[in-house]
């Protein structure tokens, strides 16, 4: 693949709590140097970085993020605070309680209400991978291409481990084409980049995507 190839897929992200301005516009920049798939920030910057960026990259933000644990109207508020603020796509949480009771329902309904407060903008679904068995994992497939979202997302970066090969191997059997698929937290290098996209992934969540090009151009050490 190609440096722009690549970049095209990356949700360029920063959700440290302790971003800055500063550093949030420092992503912006380099979005809009390097072509990006969308900026990925926390919801308070979101209004911010629109304004700045004036419809040169999208800005992503998150829901219910990086628990999935508040109630799904506290999520849909948050949605559309962010949706009026301009935000362009969105990458939720589940209930990851919900789900290892067997709640599926829930699950789906959480999911689907965000949808519908969301519309044609494209609503990702993180189901924090590294805390659920296969079996877990194949029935999000399920329950996410039912609720009617557009991606389903392996990880929030703030938990114990983040994409896996396997996991991307898992969604791509088991969505099917259904819809598409976001392999985030833990990418820490352009092998590992190309090898995702390979096993089928749509976007890459990562902070250090630029980075590690640029270094890749230079041959320096990163």
């Amino acid at each position: 693949m190609t440096q722009q190839e690549i970049l095209a897929k990356v949700d360029h992200t920063l959700l440290k709590p302790e971003s800055t301005w500063a550093q949030i516009k420092q992503i912006c920049d380099d979005a809009i140097e390097y072509k990006t798939a969308s900026i990925c920030i926390n919801p308070c910057y979101v209004k911010r970085a629109v304004e700045y960026l004036n419809g040169r990259v999208p800005v992503c933000t998150v829901i219910g993020f990086p628990l999935g644990a508040t109630p799904t109207a506290v999520k849909v508020f948050e949605a559309k605070q962010a949706l009026a603020d301009g935000a362009e796509e969105f990458d939720m949480v589940i209930n990851i309680g919900a789900l290892k009771d067997g709640d599926y329902e829930y699950v789906k309904q959480d999911i689907a209400a965000l949808k519908e407060a969301v519309g044609d903008h494209v609503l990702k679904v993180i189901i924090e991978t590294c805390l659920l068995t296969d079996e877990e994992k194949e029935k999000m497939c399920d329950i996410v291409v039912e609720a009617g979202a557009d991606f389903i997302k392996t990880s929030t970066g703030f938990s114990t481990a983040g994409a896996t090969f396997h996991d991307i191997e898992l969604f791509n059997r088991c969505v099917a084409g259904r819809c598409k698929i976001k392999a985030a937290g833990g990418i820490k290098s352009v092998d590992d980049m190309e090898k995702f996209v390979s096993l089928g992934a749509d976007r890459l969540g990562t902070s250090s995507a630029i980075k590690l090009l640029k270094n890749q151009e230079t041959g320096g050490a990163y």
